[in-house]
């Protein structure tokens, strides 16, 4: 499926919610996709873009920035504190902040870097304990450290469970940002984003149904 046809798809989300379409960000999820499918995504003109993983990023996105204007690139996936200068140095934004000591070490780097990407924190709505993310009850509290350490927070970020209807997470991260004065809300992925658009969201992750199936690395 082209990016116009997803965008078409979220304007009409967001229509029929009542929104304006400008509101919702399209992030195409480019882990582990081969370059060349990447490629052709950049020559229709696309330029935001989501990774999973620092290194992958690292090894794919300086080539293409040398060679595409404008890209934006965002780090979706669980980031190492060891990671985290070389996540700032390349993105524009994380959606994985989960824990203060990766806040503290964000913040520390803001002020030798001078600048810091906008933040996402993490919430792990279903309570899974092999998820990352912050637990629901202890969010609020995540939320005023964060800003007590003068990170940007620009808003909240889930991953439903997979055998759950992703509506009820969807509507609990809407009401937990909502009342902490968060405006973005980054959930929403292939099978679900014109769902988490009526529920509020701000930027959707959406990677096969643009790239098609991923070539994950063979086991053994």
């Amino acid at each position: 499926m082209s990016v116009d046809e997803i965008e078409e798809r979220i304007a009409k989300a967001a229509t029929d919610a009542g929104r304006d379409p400008g509101s919702v960000t399209l992030i195409a999820v480019s882990k582990q996709q081969p370059l060349d499918r990447v490629e052709a995504v950049l020559d229709e003109g696309y330029r935001i873009f989501g990774e999973n993983r620092v290194q992958e990023a690292a090894g794919k996105w300086p080539d293409f920035r040398a060679r595409y204007d404008g890209i934006k690139l965002h780090i979706i996936g669980p980031l190492q504190t060891n990671k985290a200068r070389q996540a700032m140095e390349m993105a524009d934004a994380i959606h994985s902040v989960d824990r203060p000591k990766l806040a503290n070490t964000l913040a520390r780097l803001a002020q030798e870097i001078g600048t810091c990407p906008e933040l996402f924190i993490q919430v792990n709505t279903g309570e899974e304990e092999q998820k990352a993310g912050v637990l629901p009850a202890d969010t609020d509290f995540f939320i005023e450290t964060c800003r007590g350490l003068d990170l940007p927070i620009r808003g909240l970020m889930c991953i439903p469970p997979v055998e759950e209807e992703p509506s009820l997470h969807f509507a609990l991260l809407a009401k937990i940002a909502e009342r902490n004065g968060l405006g973005g809300l980054s959930m929403g992925m292939s099978g679900d984003f014109e769902k988490a658009v009526s529920f509020g969201a701000t930027h959707v992750r959406v990677g096969s149904a643009i790239f098609g199936d991923r070539d994950y690395p063979a086991k053994g």
